[in-house]
């Protein structure tokens, strides 16, 4: 108690809030999204992301020769296909997006750790993450097995780590035998496992051309409000055998995620997702605030509330900053 404890002696010189500091980042824990799209010579700034890219896979490869991507944990490669249609079958094409830039990256950059995000709607003319019934509704069975053809196809083409994003019941379990079954029991399977239906999106599906186009994605995405359900949710896919699990978006779900660190002992990825990097950019660029401070209090407080691993647009930023202090 006062006067003996005073707690502000801790924090009295750099030196000490320095040494005193209990929650550090390290560039190892953070993952960069990706954007790859068919072509060649293609860089294009997505507007509602400043600072962000599609790349051709020849422009990829040239993006990660810069320093940042052999420090970072690693990459999460988005596709965004030239065609769609009903089935989403671009998501399994040997020949698709993702798949060749699976191939060219591994062969280039064989110990740069690969991500790579699995679901339908990039592909599906609809797009839905599912395939849809008769009568329109995501039908979740048979998009298992499609989801499980298209997380092979990753693999073979060089995933590390396969990310599906999709929200369909049991995918993870499918998912897992369709691995072993074909020789890959070695690829990490990291779940979207607590993904809200959240308006934090908006910038990526501008990024991925991937808004559904009727509808919207209630039925299978998580409700905001659901603190219990989304716990369900995480224990169903560690017992399906997710390697690694997700809370996404981030600052809005810090709460979860703190939860699931006490509940769960795999390691926890969070996805500080397009709208908070975009308010961040918005902000900075207006004038109204310090873009390096907000982005490292943002980063520090989602490790603090339990993420292992961050995927955040800021990380190269984040990089630049930090290098140049060092």
């Amino acid at each position: 108690m006062f006067p003996n404890t005073r707690l502000r002696r801790l924090r009295q010189s750099p030196e000490l809030r320095s040494m005193l500091q209990e929650t550090r980042l390290d560039f190892r824990e953070l993952i960069i999204p990706l954007f790859v799209i068919e072509g060649a010579g293609i860089t294009e700034e997505i507007s509602a992301m400043p600072g962000i890219y599609r790349y051709s896979i020849d422009r990829l490869l040239s993006e990660l020769e810069a320093p940042v991507y052999h420090k970072i944990g690693g990459i999460l490669l988005f596709g965004v296909p030239s065609q769609k249609d009903d089935s989403g079958k671009g998501a399994w094409d040997e020949q698709g997006i993702v798949q060749q830039a699976c191939r060219e990256i591994k062969l280039h950059y064989p110990k740069l750790l690969l991500i790579t995000d699995l679901c339908l709607c990039p592909y599906t003319s609809h797009g839905h993450c599912g395939l849809l019934d008769s009568k329109g509704r995501i039908d979740n069975d048979p998009t298992l097995e499609v989801l499980t053809k298209a997380a092979i196809s990753h693999a073979v083409a060089g995933a590390d780590i396969i990310a599906p994003s999709d929200m369909m019941d049991g995918r993870v379990g499918a998912i897992r035998q369709g691995l072993d079954q074909n020789g890959f029991q070695d690829k990490l399977i990291l779940s979207y496992a607590a993904k809200f239906a959240s308006a934090f999106y908006g910038p990526f599906r501008e990024a991925a051309h991937s808004a559904p186009q009727f509808g919207d994605r209630k039925s299978y995405q998580m409700p905001p409000a659901n603190r219990r359900e989304a716990l369900r949710e995480m224990e169903e896919d560690v017992m399906e055998g997710a390697d690694l699990m997700m809370v996404k978006p981030a600052l809005a779900y810090l709460d979860i995620l703190n939860q699931a660190r006490n509940r769960f002992d795999v390691p926890l990825v969070a996805y500080n997702v397009s709208g908070e990097y975009a308010m961040v950019k918005a902000a900075a660029q207006a004038g109204w605030i310090s873009e390096e401070q907000i982005v490292e209090e943002t980063l520090i407080s989602i490790k603090r509330a339990g993420a292992d691993l961050i995927i955040t647009y800021h990380a190269k930023d984040f990089y630049r900053w930090k290098k140049v202090e060092s």
